[in-house]
């Protein structure tokens, strides 16, 4: 299962901005410039216990990351939908754009019960170009991923993590009321995982890279 990269800076960035700038929405708290307050400590710092093991996020460490993570974008599966497949410097700039940035992405690498098998980018959806083609709301949060190994993948894995991680970004983000994503529409297996983690479909958005099936996965309504 495939995501799709949050700033995809090696080509025209969506609402045409470079990958390491946020937008900045009128009437927003943070829209004055400077670093944002988003997501430098990665919401599954502590390890989130799921069926399928013990998950956590780390952010990216490049000089150690860089060899797993390339090899990951040259996997043709991956490769079709990420578009970064090449020489490492190819994967290197892509994330480094996020670790240098103002701080409303953070690319991480998922755990489970400790060895690496997945890449995540978790950000402020509401700072990204992406808030230029939906109803953007305060602190949403969006999220982006691969599975490395082809072994992790079709067999509900991708679902089970989304699950999790949606829930504890929820429940340690008081501000954010929804964690939304845009893959591919034509990556259908990663659609069912986000519908499986308990996302809905909110429609189709043309991008300028894509077009994406927007999901959102809203905070539940508090008891009455």
């Amino acid at each position: 299962m495939q995501g799709q990269p949050a700033h995809p800076d090696q080509r025209p960035g969506r609402a045409g901005r470079a990958g390491r700038h946020a937008v900045r929405l009128r009437g927003h708290p943070e829209s004055a410039g400077g670093r944002v307050t988003t997501v430098d400590d990665p919401p599954g710092r502590v390890a989130i216990p799921t069926p399928a093991g013990e998950f956590r996020l780390r952010p990216v460490r490049l000089r150690a990351d860089l060899e797993l993570l390339a090899g990951w974008m040259n996997d043709p599966e991956i490769a079709a939908f990420w578009e970064l497949a090449g020489p490492p410097a190819v994967t290197e700039r892509h994330v480094r754009a996020q670790l240098d940035g103002d701080g409303r992405s953070l690319p991480c690498l998922g755990l489970l019960d400790g060895t690496p098998m997945s890449y995540w980018e978790v950000y402020r959806a509401d700072l990204d170009p992406l808030a230029a083609h939906y109803p953007a709301r305060p602190h949403d949060t969006g999220v982006h991923l691969l599975l490395g190994p082809a072994e992790s993948r079709s067999r509900g894995l991708g679902a089970v993590l989304l699950d999790a991680l949606a829930e504890r970004i929820l429940r340690e983000r008081p501000g954010c009321e929804r964690v939304v994503a845009e893959p591919d529409v034509r990556n259908r297996r990663s659609v069912r995982a986000f519908e499986r983690a308990g996302f809905r479909s909110a429609g189709e958005l043309d991008l300028p890279d894509k077009r994406a099936a927007l999901m959102v996965r809203a905070r539940p309504p508090h008891p009455a």
